[in-house]
């Protein structure tokens, strides 16, 4: 079977194999992190960083490590990773890091994280291993985003609340706010609304991807019916 190029690979990240819409991987953090946008983002930028140090990392020593011990080493180089990366939101996202609290150095027993090590890092040249973590990662960071956004948007009438405390102080002014007088749905931003909204976004997957299928489907029945006019084209000149 030929290997993927760098756009199956962007593609399996972003929409055919995301590991929060299919494989159902990093739950925890995903539904418990997504109150905002900005939570979210934060969330999934941070996990898309340590995703795609590790893939390089464990591509670089996957030809060293004995298959005896390659767990134990990849949480490691995961957990190596997670630290440097608490560290420097600590320093330069104090209050951003206070708000993902645990969740932060929780990343370390993310699956998305460790099965894409196992399944794809530990087997691929440096190249592709980064270019699979960037895209898992960036497909993660959206569902985080696109999640948080919506239960933010009906729970508080807010998108991107404090995007300063990620962007920065000039980023104050992004957000968009309905105002005080507006009355959300607070079962939006209770963990149930986490589990009903991720369940509508991995509906409407299946159904875009059901619509591509039916699509696809139908264009070797089309090109059947033109061949043979194609073909009758062909043979009519010569018999006149």
């Amino acid at each position: 079977m030929a290997e993927k190029g760098y756009g199956g690979l962007v593609g399996d990240g972003l929409w055919s194999n995301n590991q929060a819409l299919v494989a159902l991987l990093g739950l925890c953090p995903l539904l418990a992190v997504t109150t905002t946008a900005t939570n979210g983002l934060g969330m999934g930028l941070a996990t898309t960083t340590v995703l795609v140090l590790s893939n390089a990392t464990i591509s670089l020593i996957r030809n060293l490590v004995r298959p005896e011990v390659r767990l134990p080493v990849f949480v490691l180089v995961i957990a190596s990773f997670v630290t440097a990366v608490e560290l420097t939101m600590q320093a330069q996202f104090y209050e951003l890091y206070l708000v993902l609290g645990l969740f932060i150095p929780l990343i370390v027993t993310n699956c998305a994280i460790i099965g894409r090590a196992e399944a794809f890092a530990s087997k691929a040249p440096l190249d592709r291993a980064i270019v699979d973590g960037l895209a898992m990662g960036l497909g993660f960071t959206l569902v985080l985003m696109v999640l948080g956004g919506l239960r933010e948007f009906l729970g508080q009438g807010t998108l991107f609340y404090q995007a300063d405390l990620l962007l920065g102080a000039g980023a104050q002014g992004i957000g968009l706010d309905l105002g005080e007088d507006f009355q959300g749905a607070l079962l939006a931003i209770l963990p149930p609304g986490a589990f009903i909204g991720l369940g509508l976004m991995i509906a409407i997957k299946n159904l875009i991807d059901k619509r591509i299928e039916r699509l696809r489907r139908k264009r070797p029945v089309s090109a059947e019916r033109v061949a043979p006019e194609a073909a009758a084209g062909e043979v009519a000149p010569s018999n006149g």
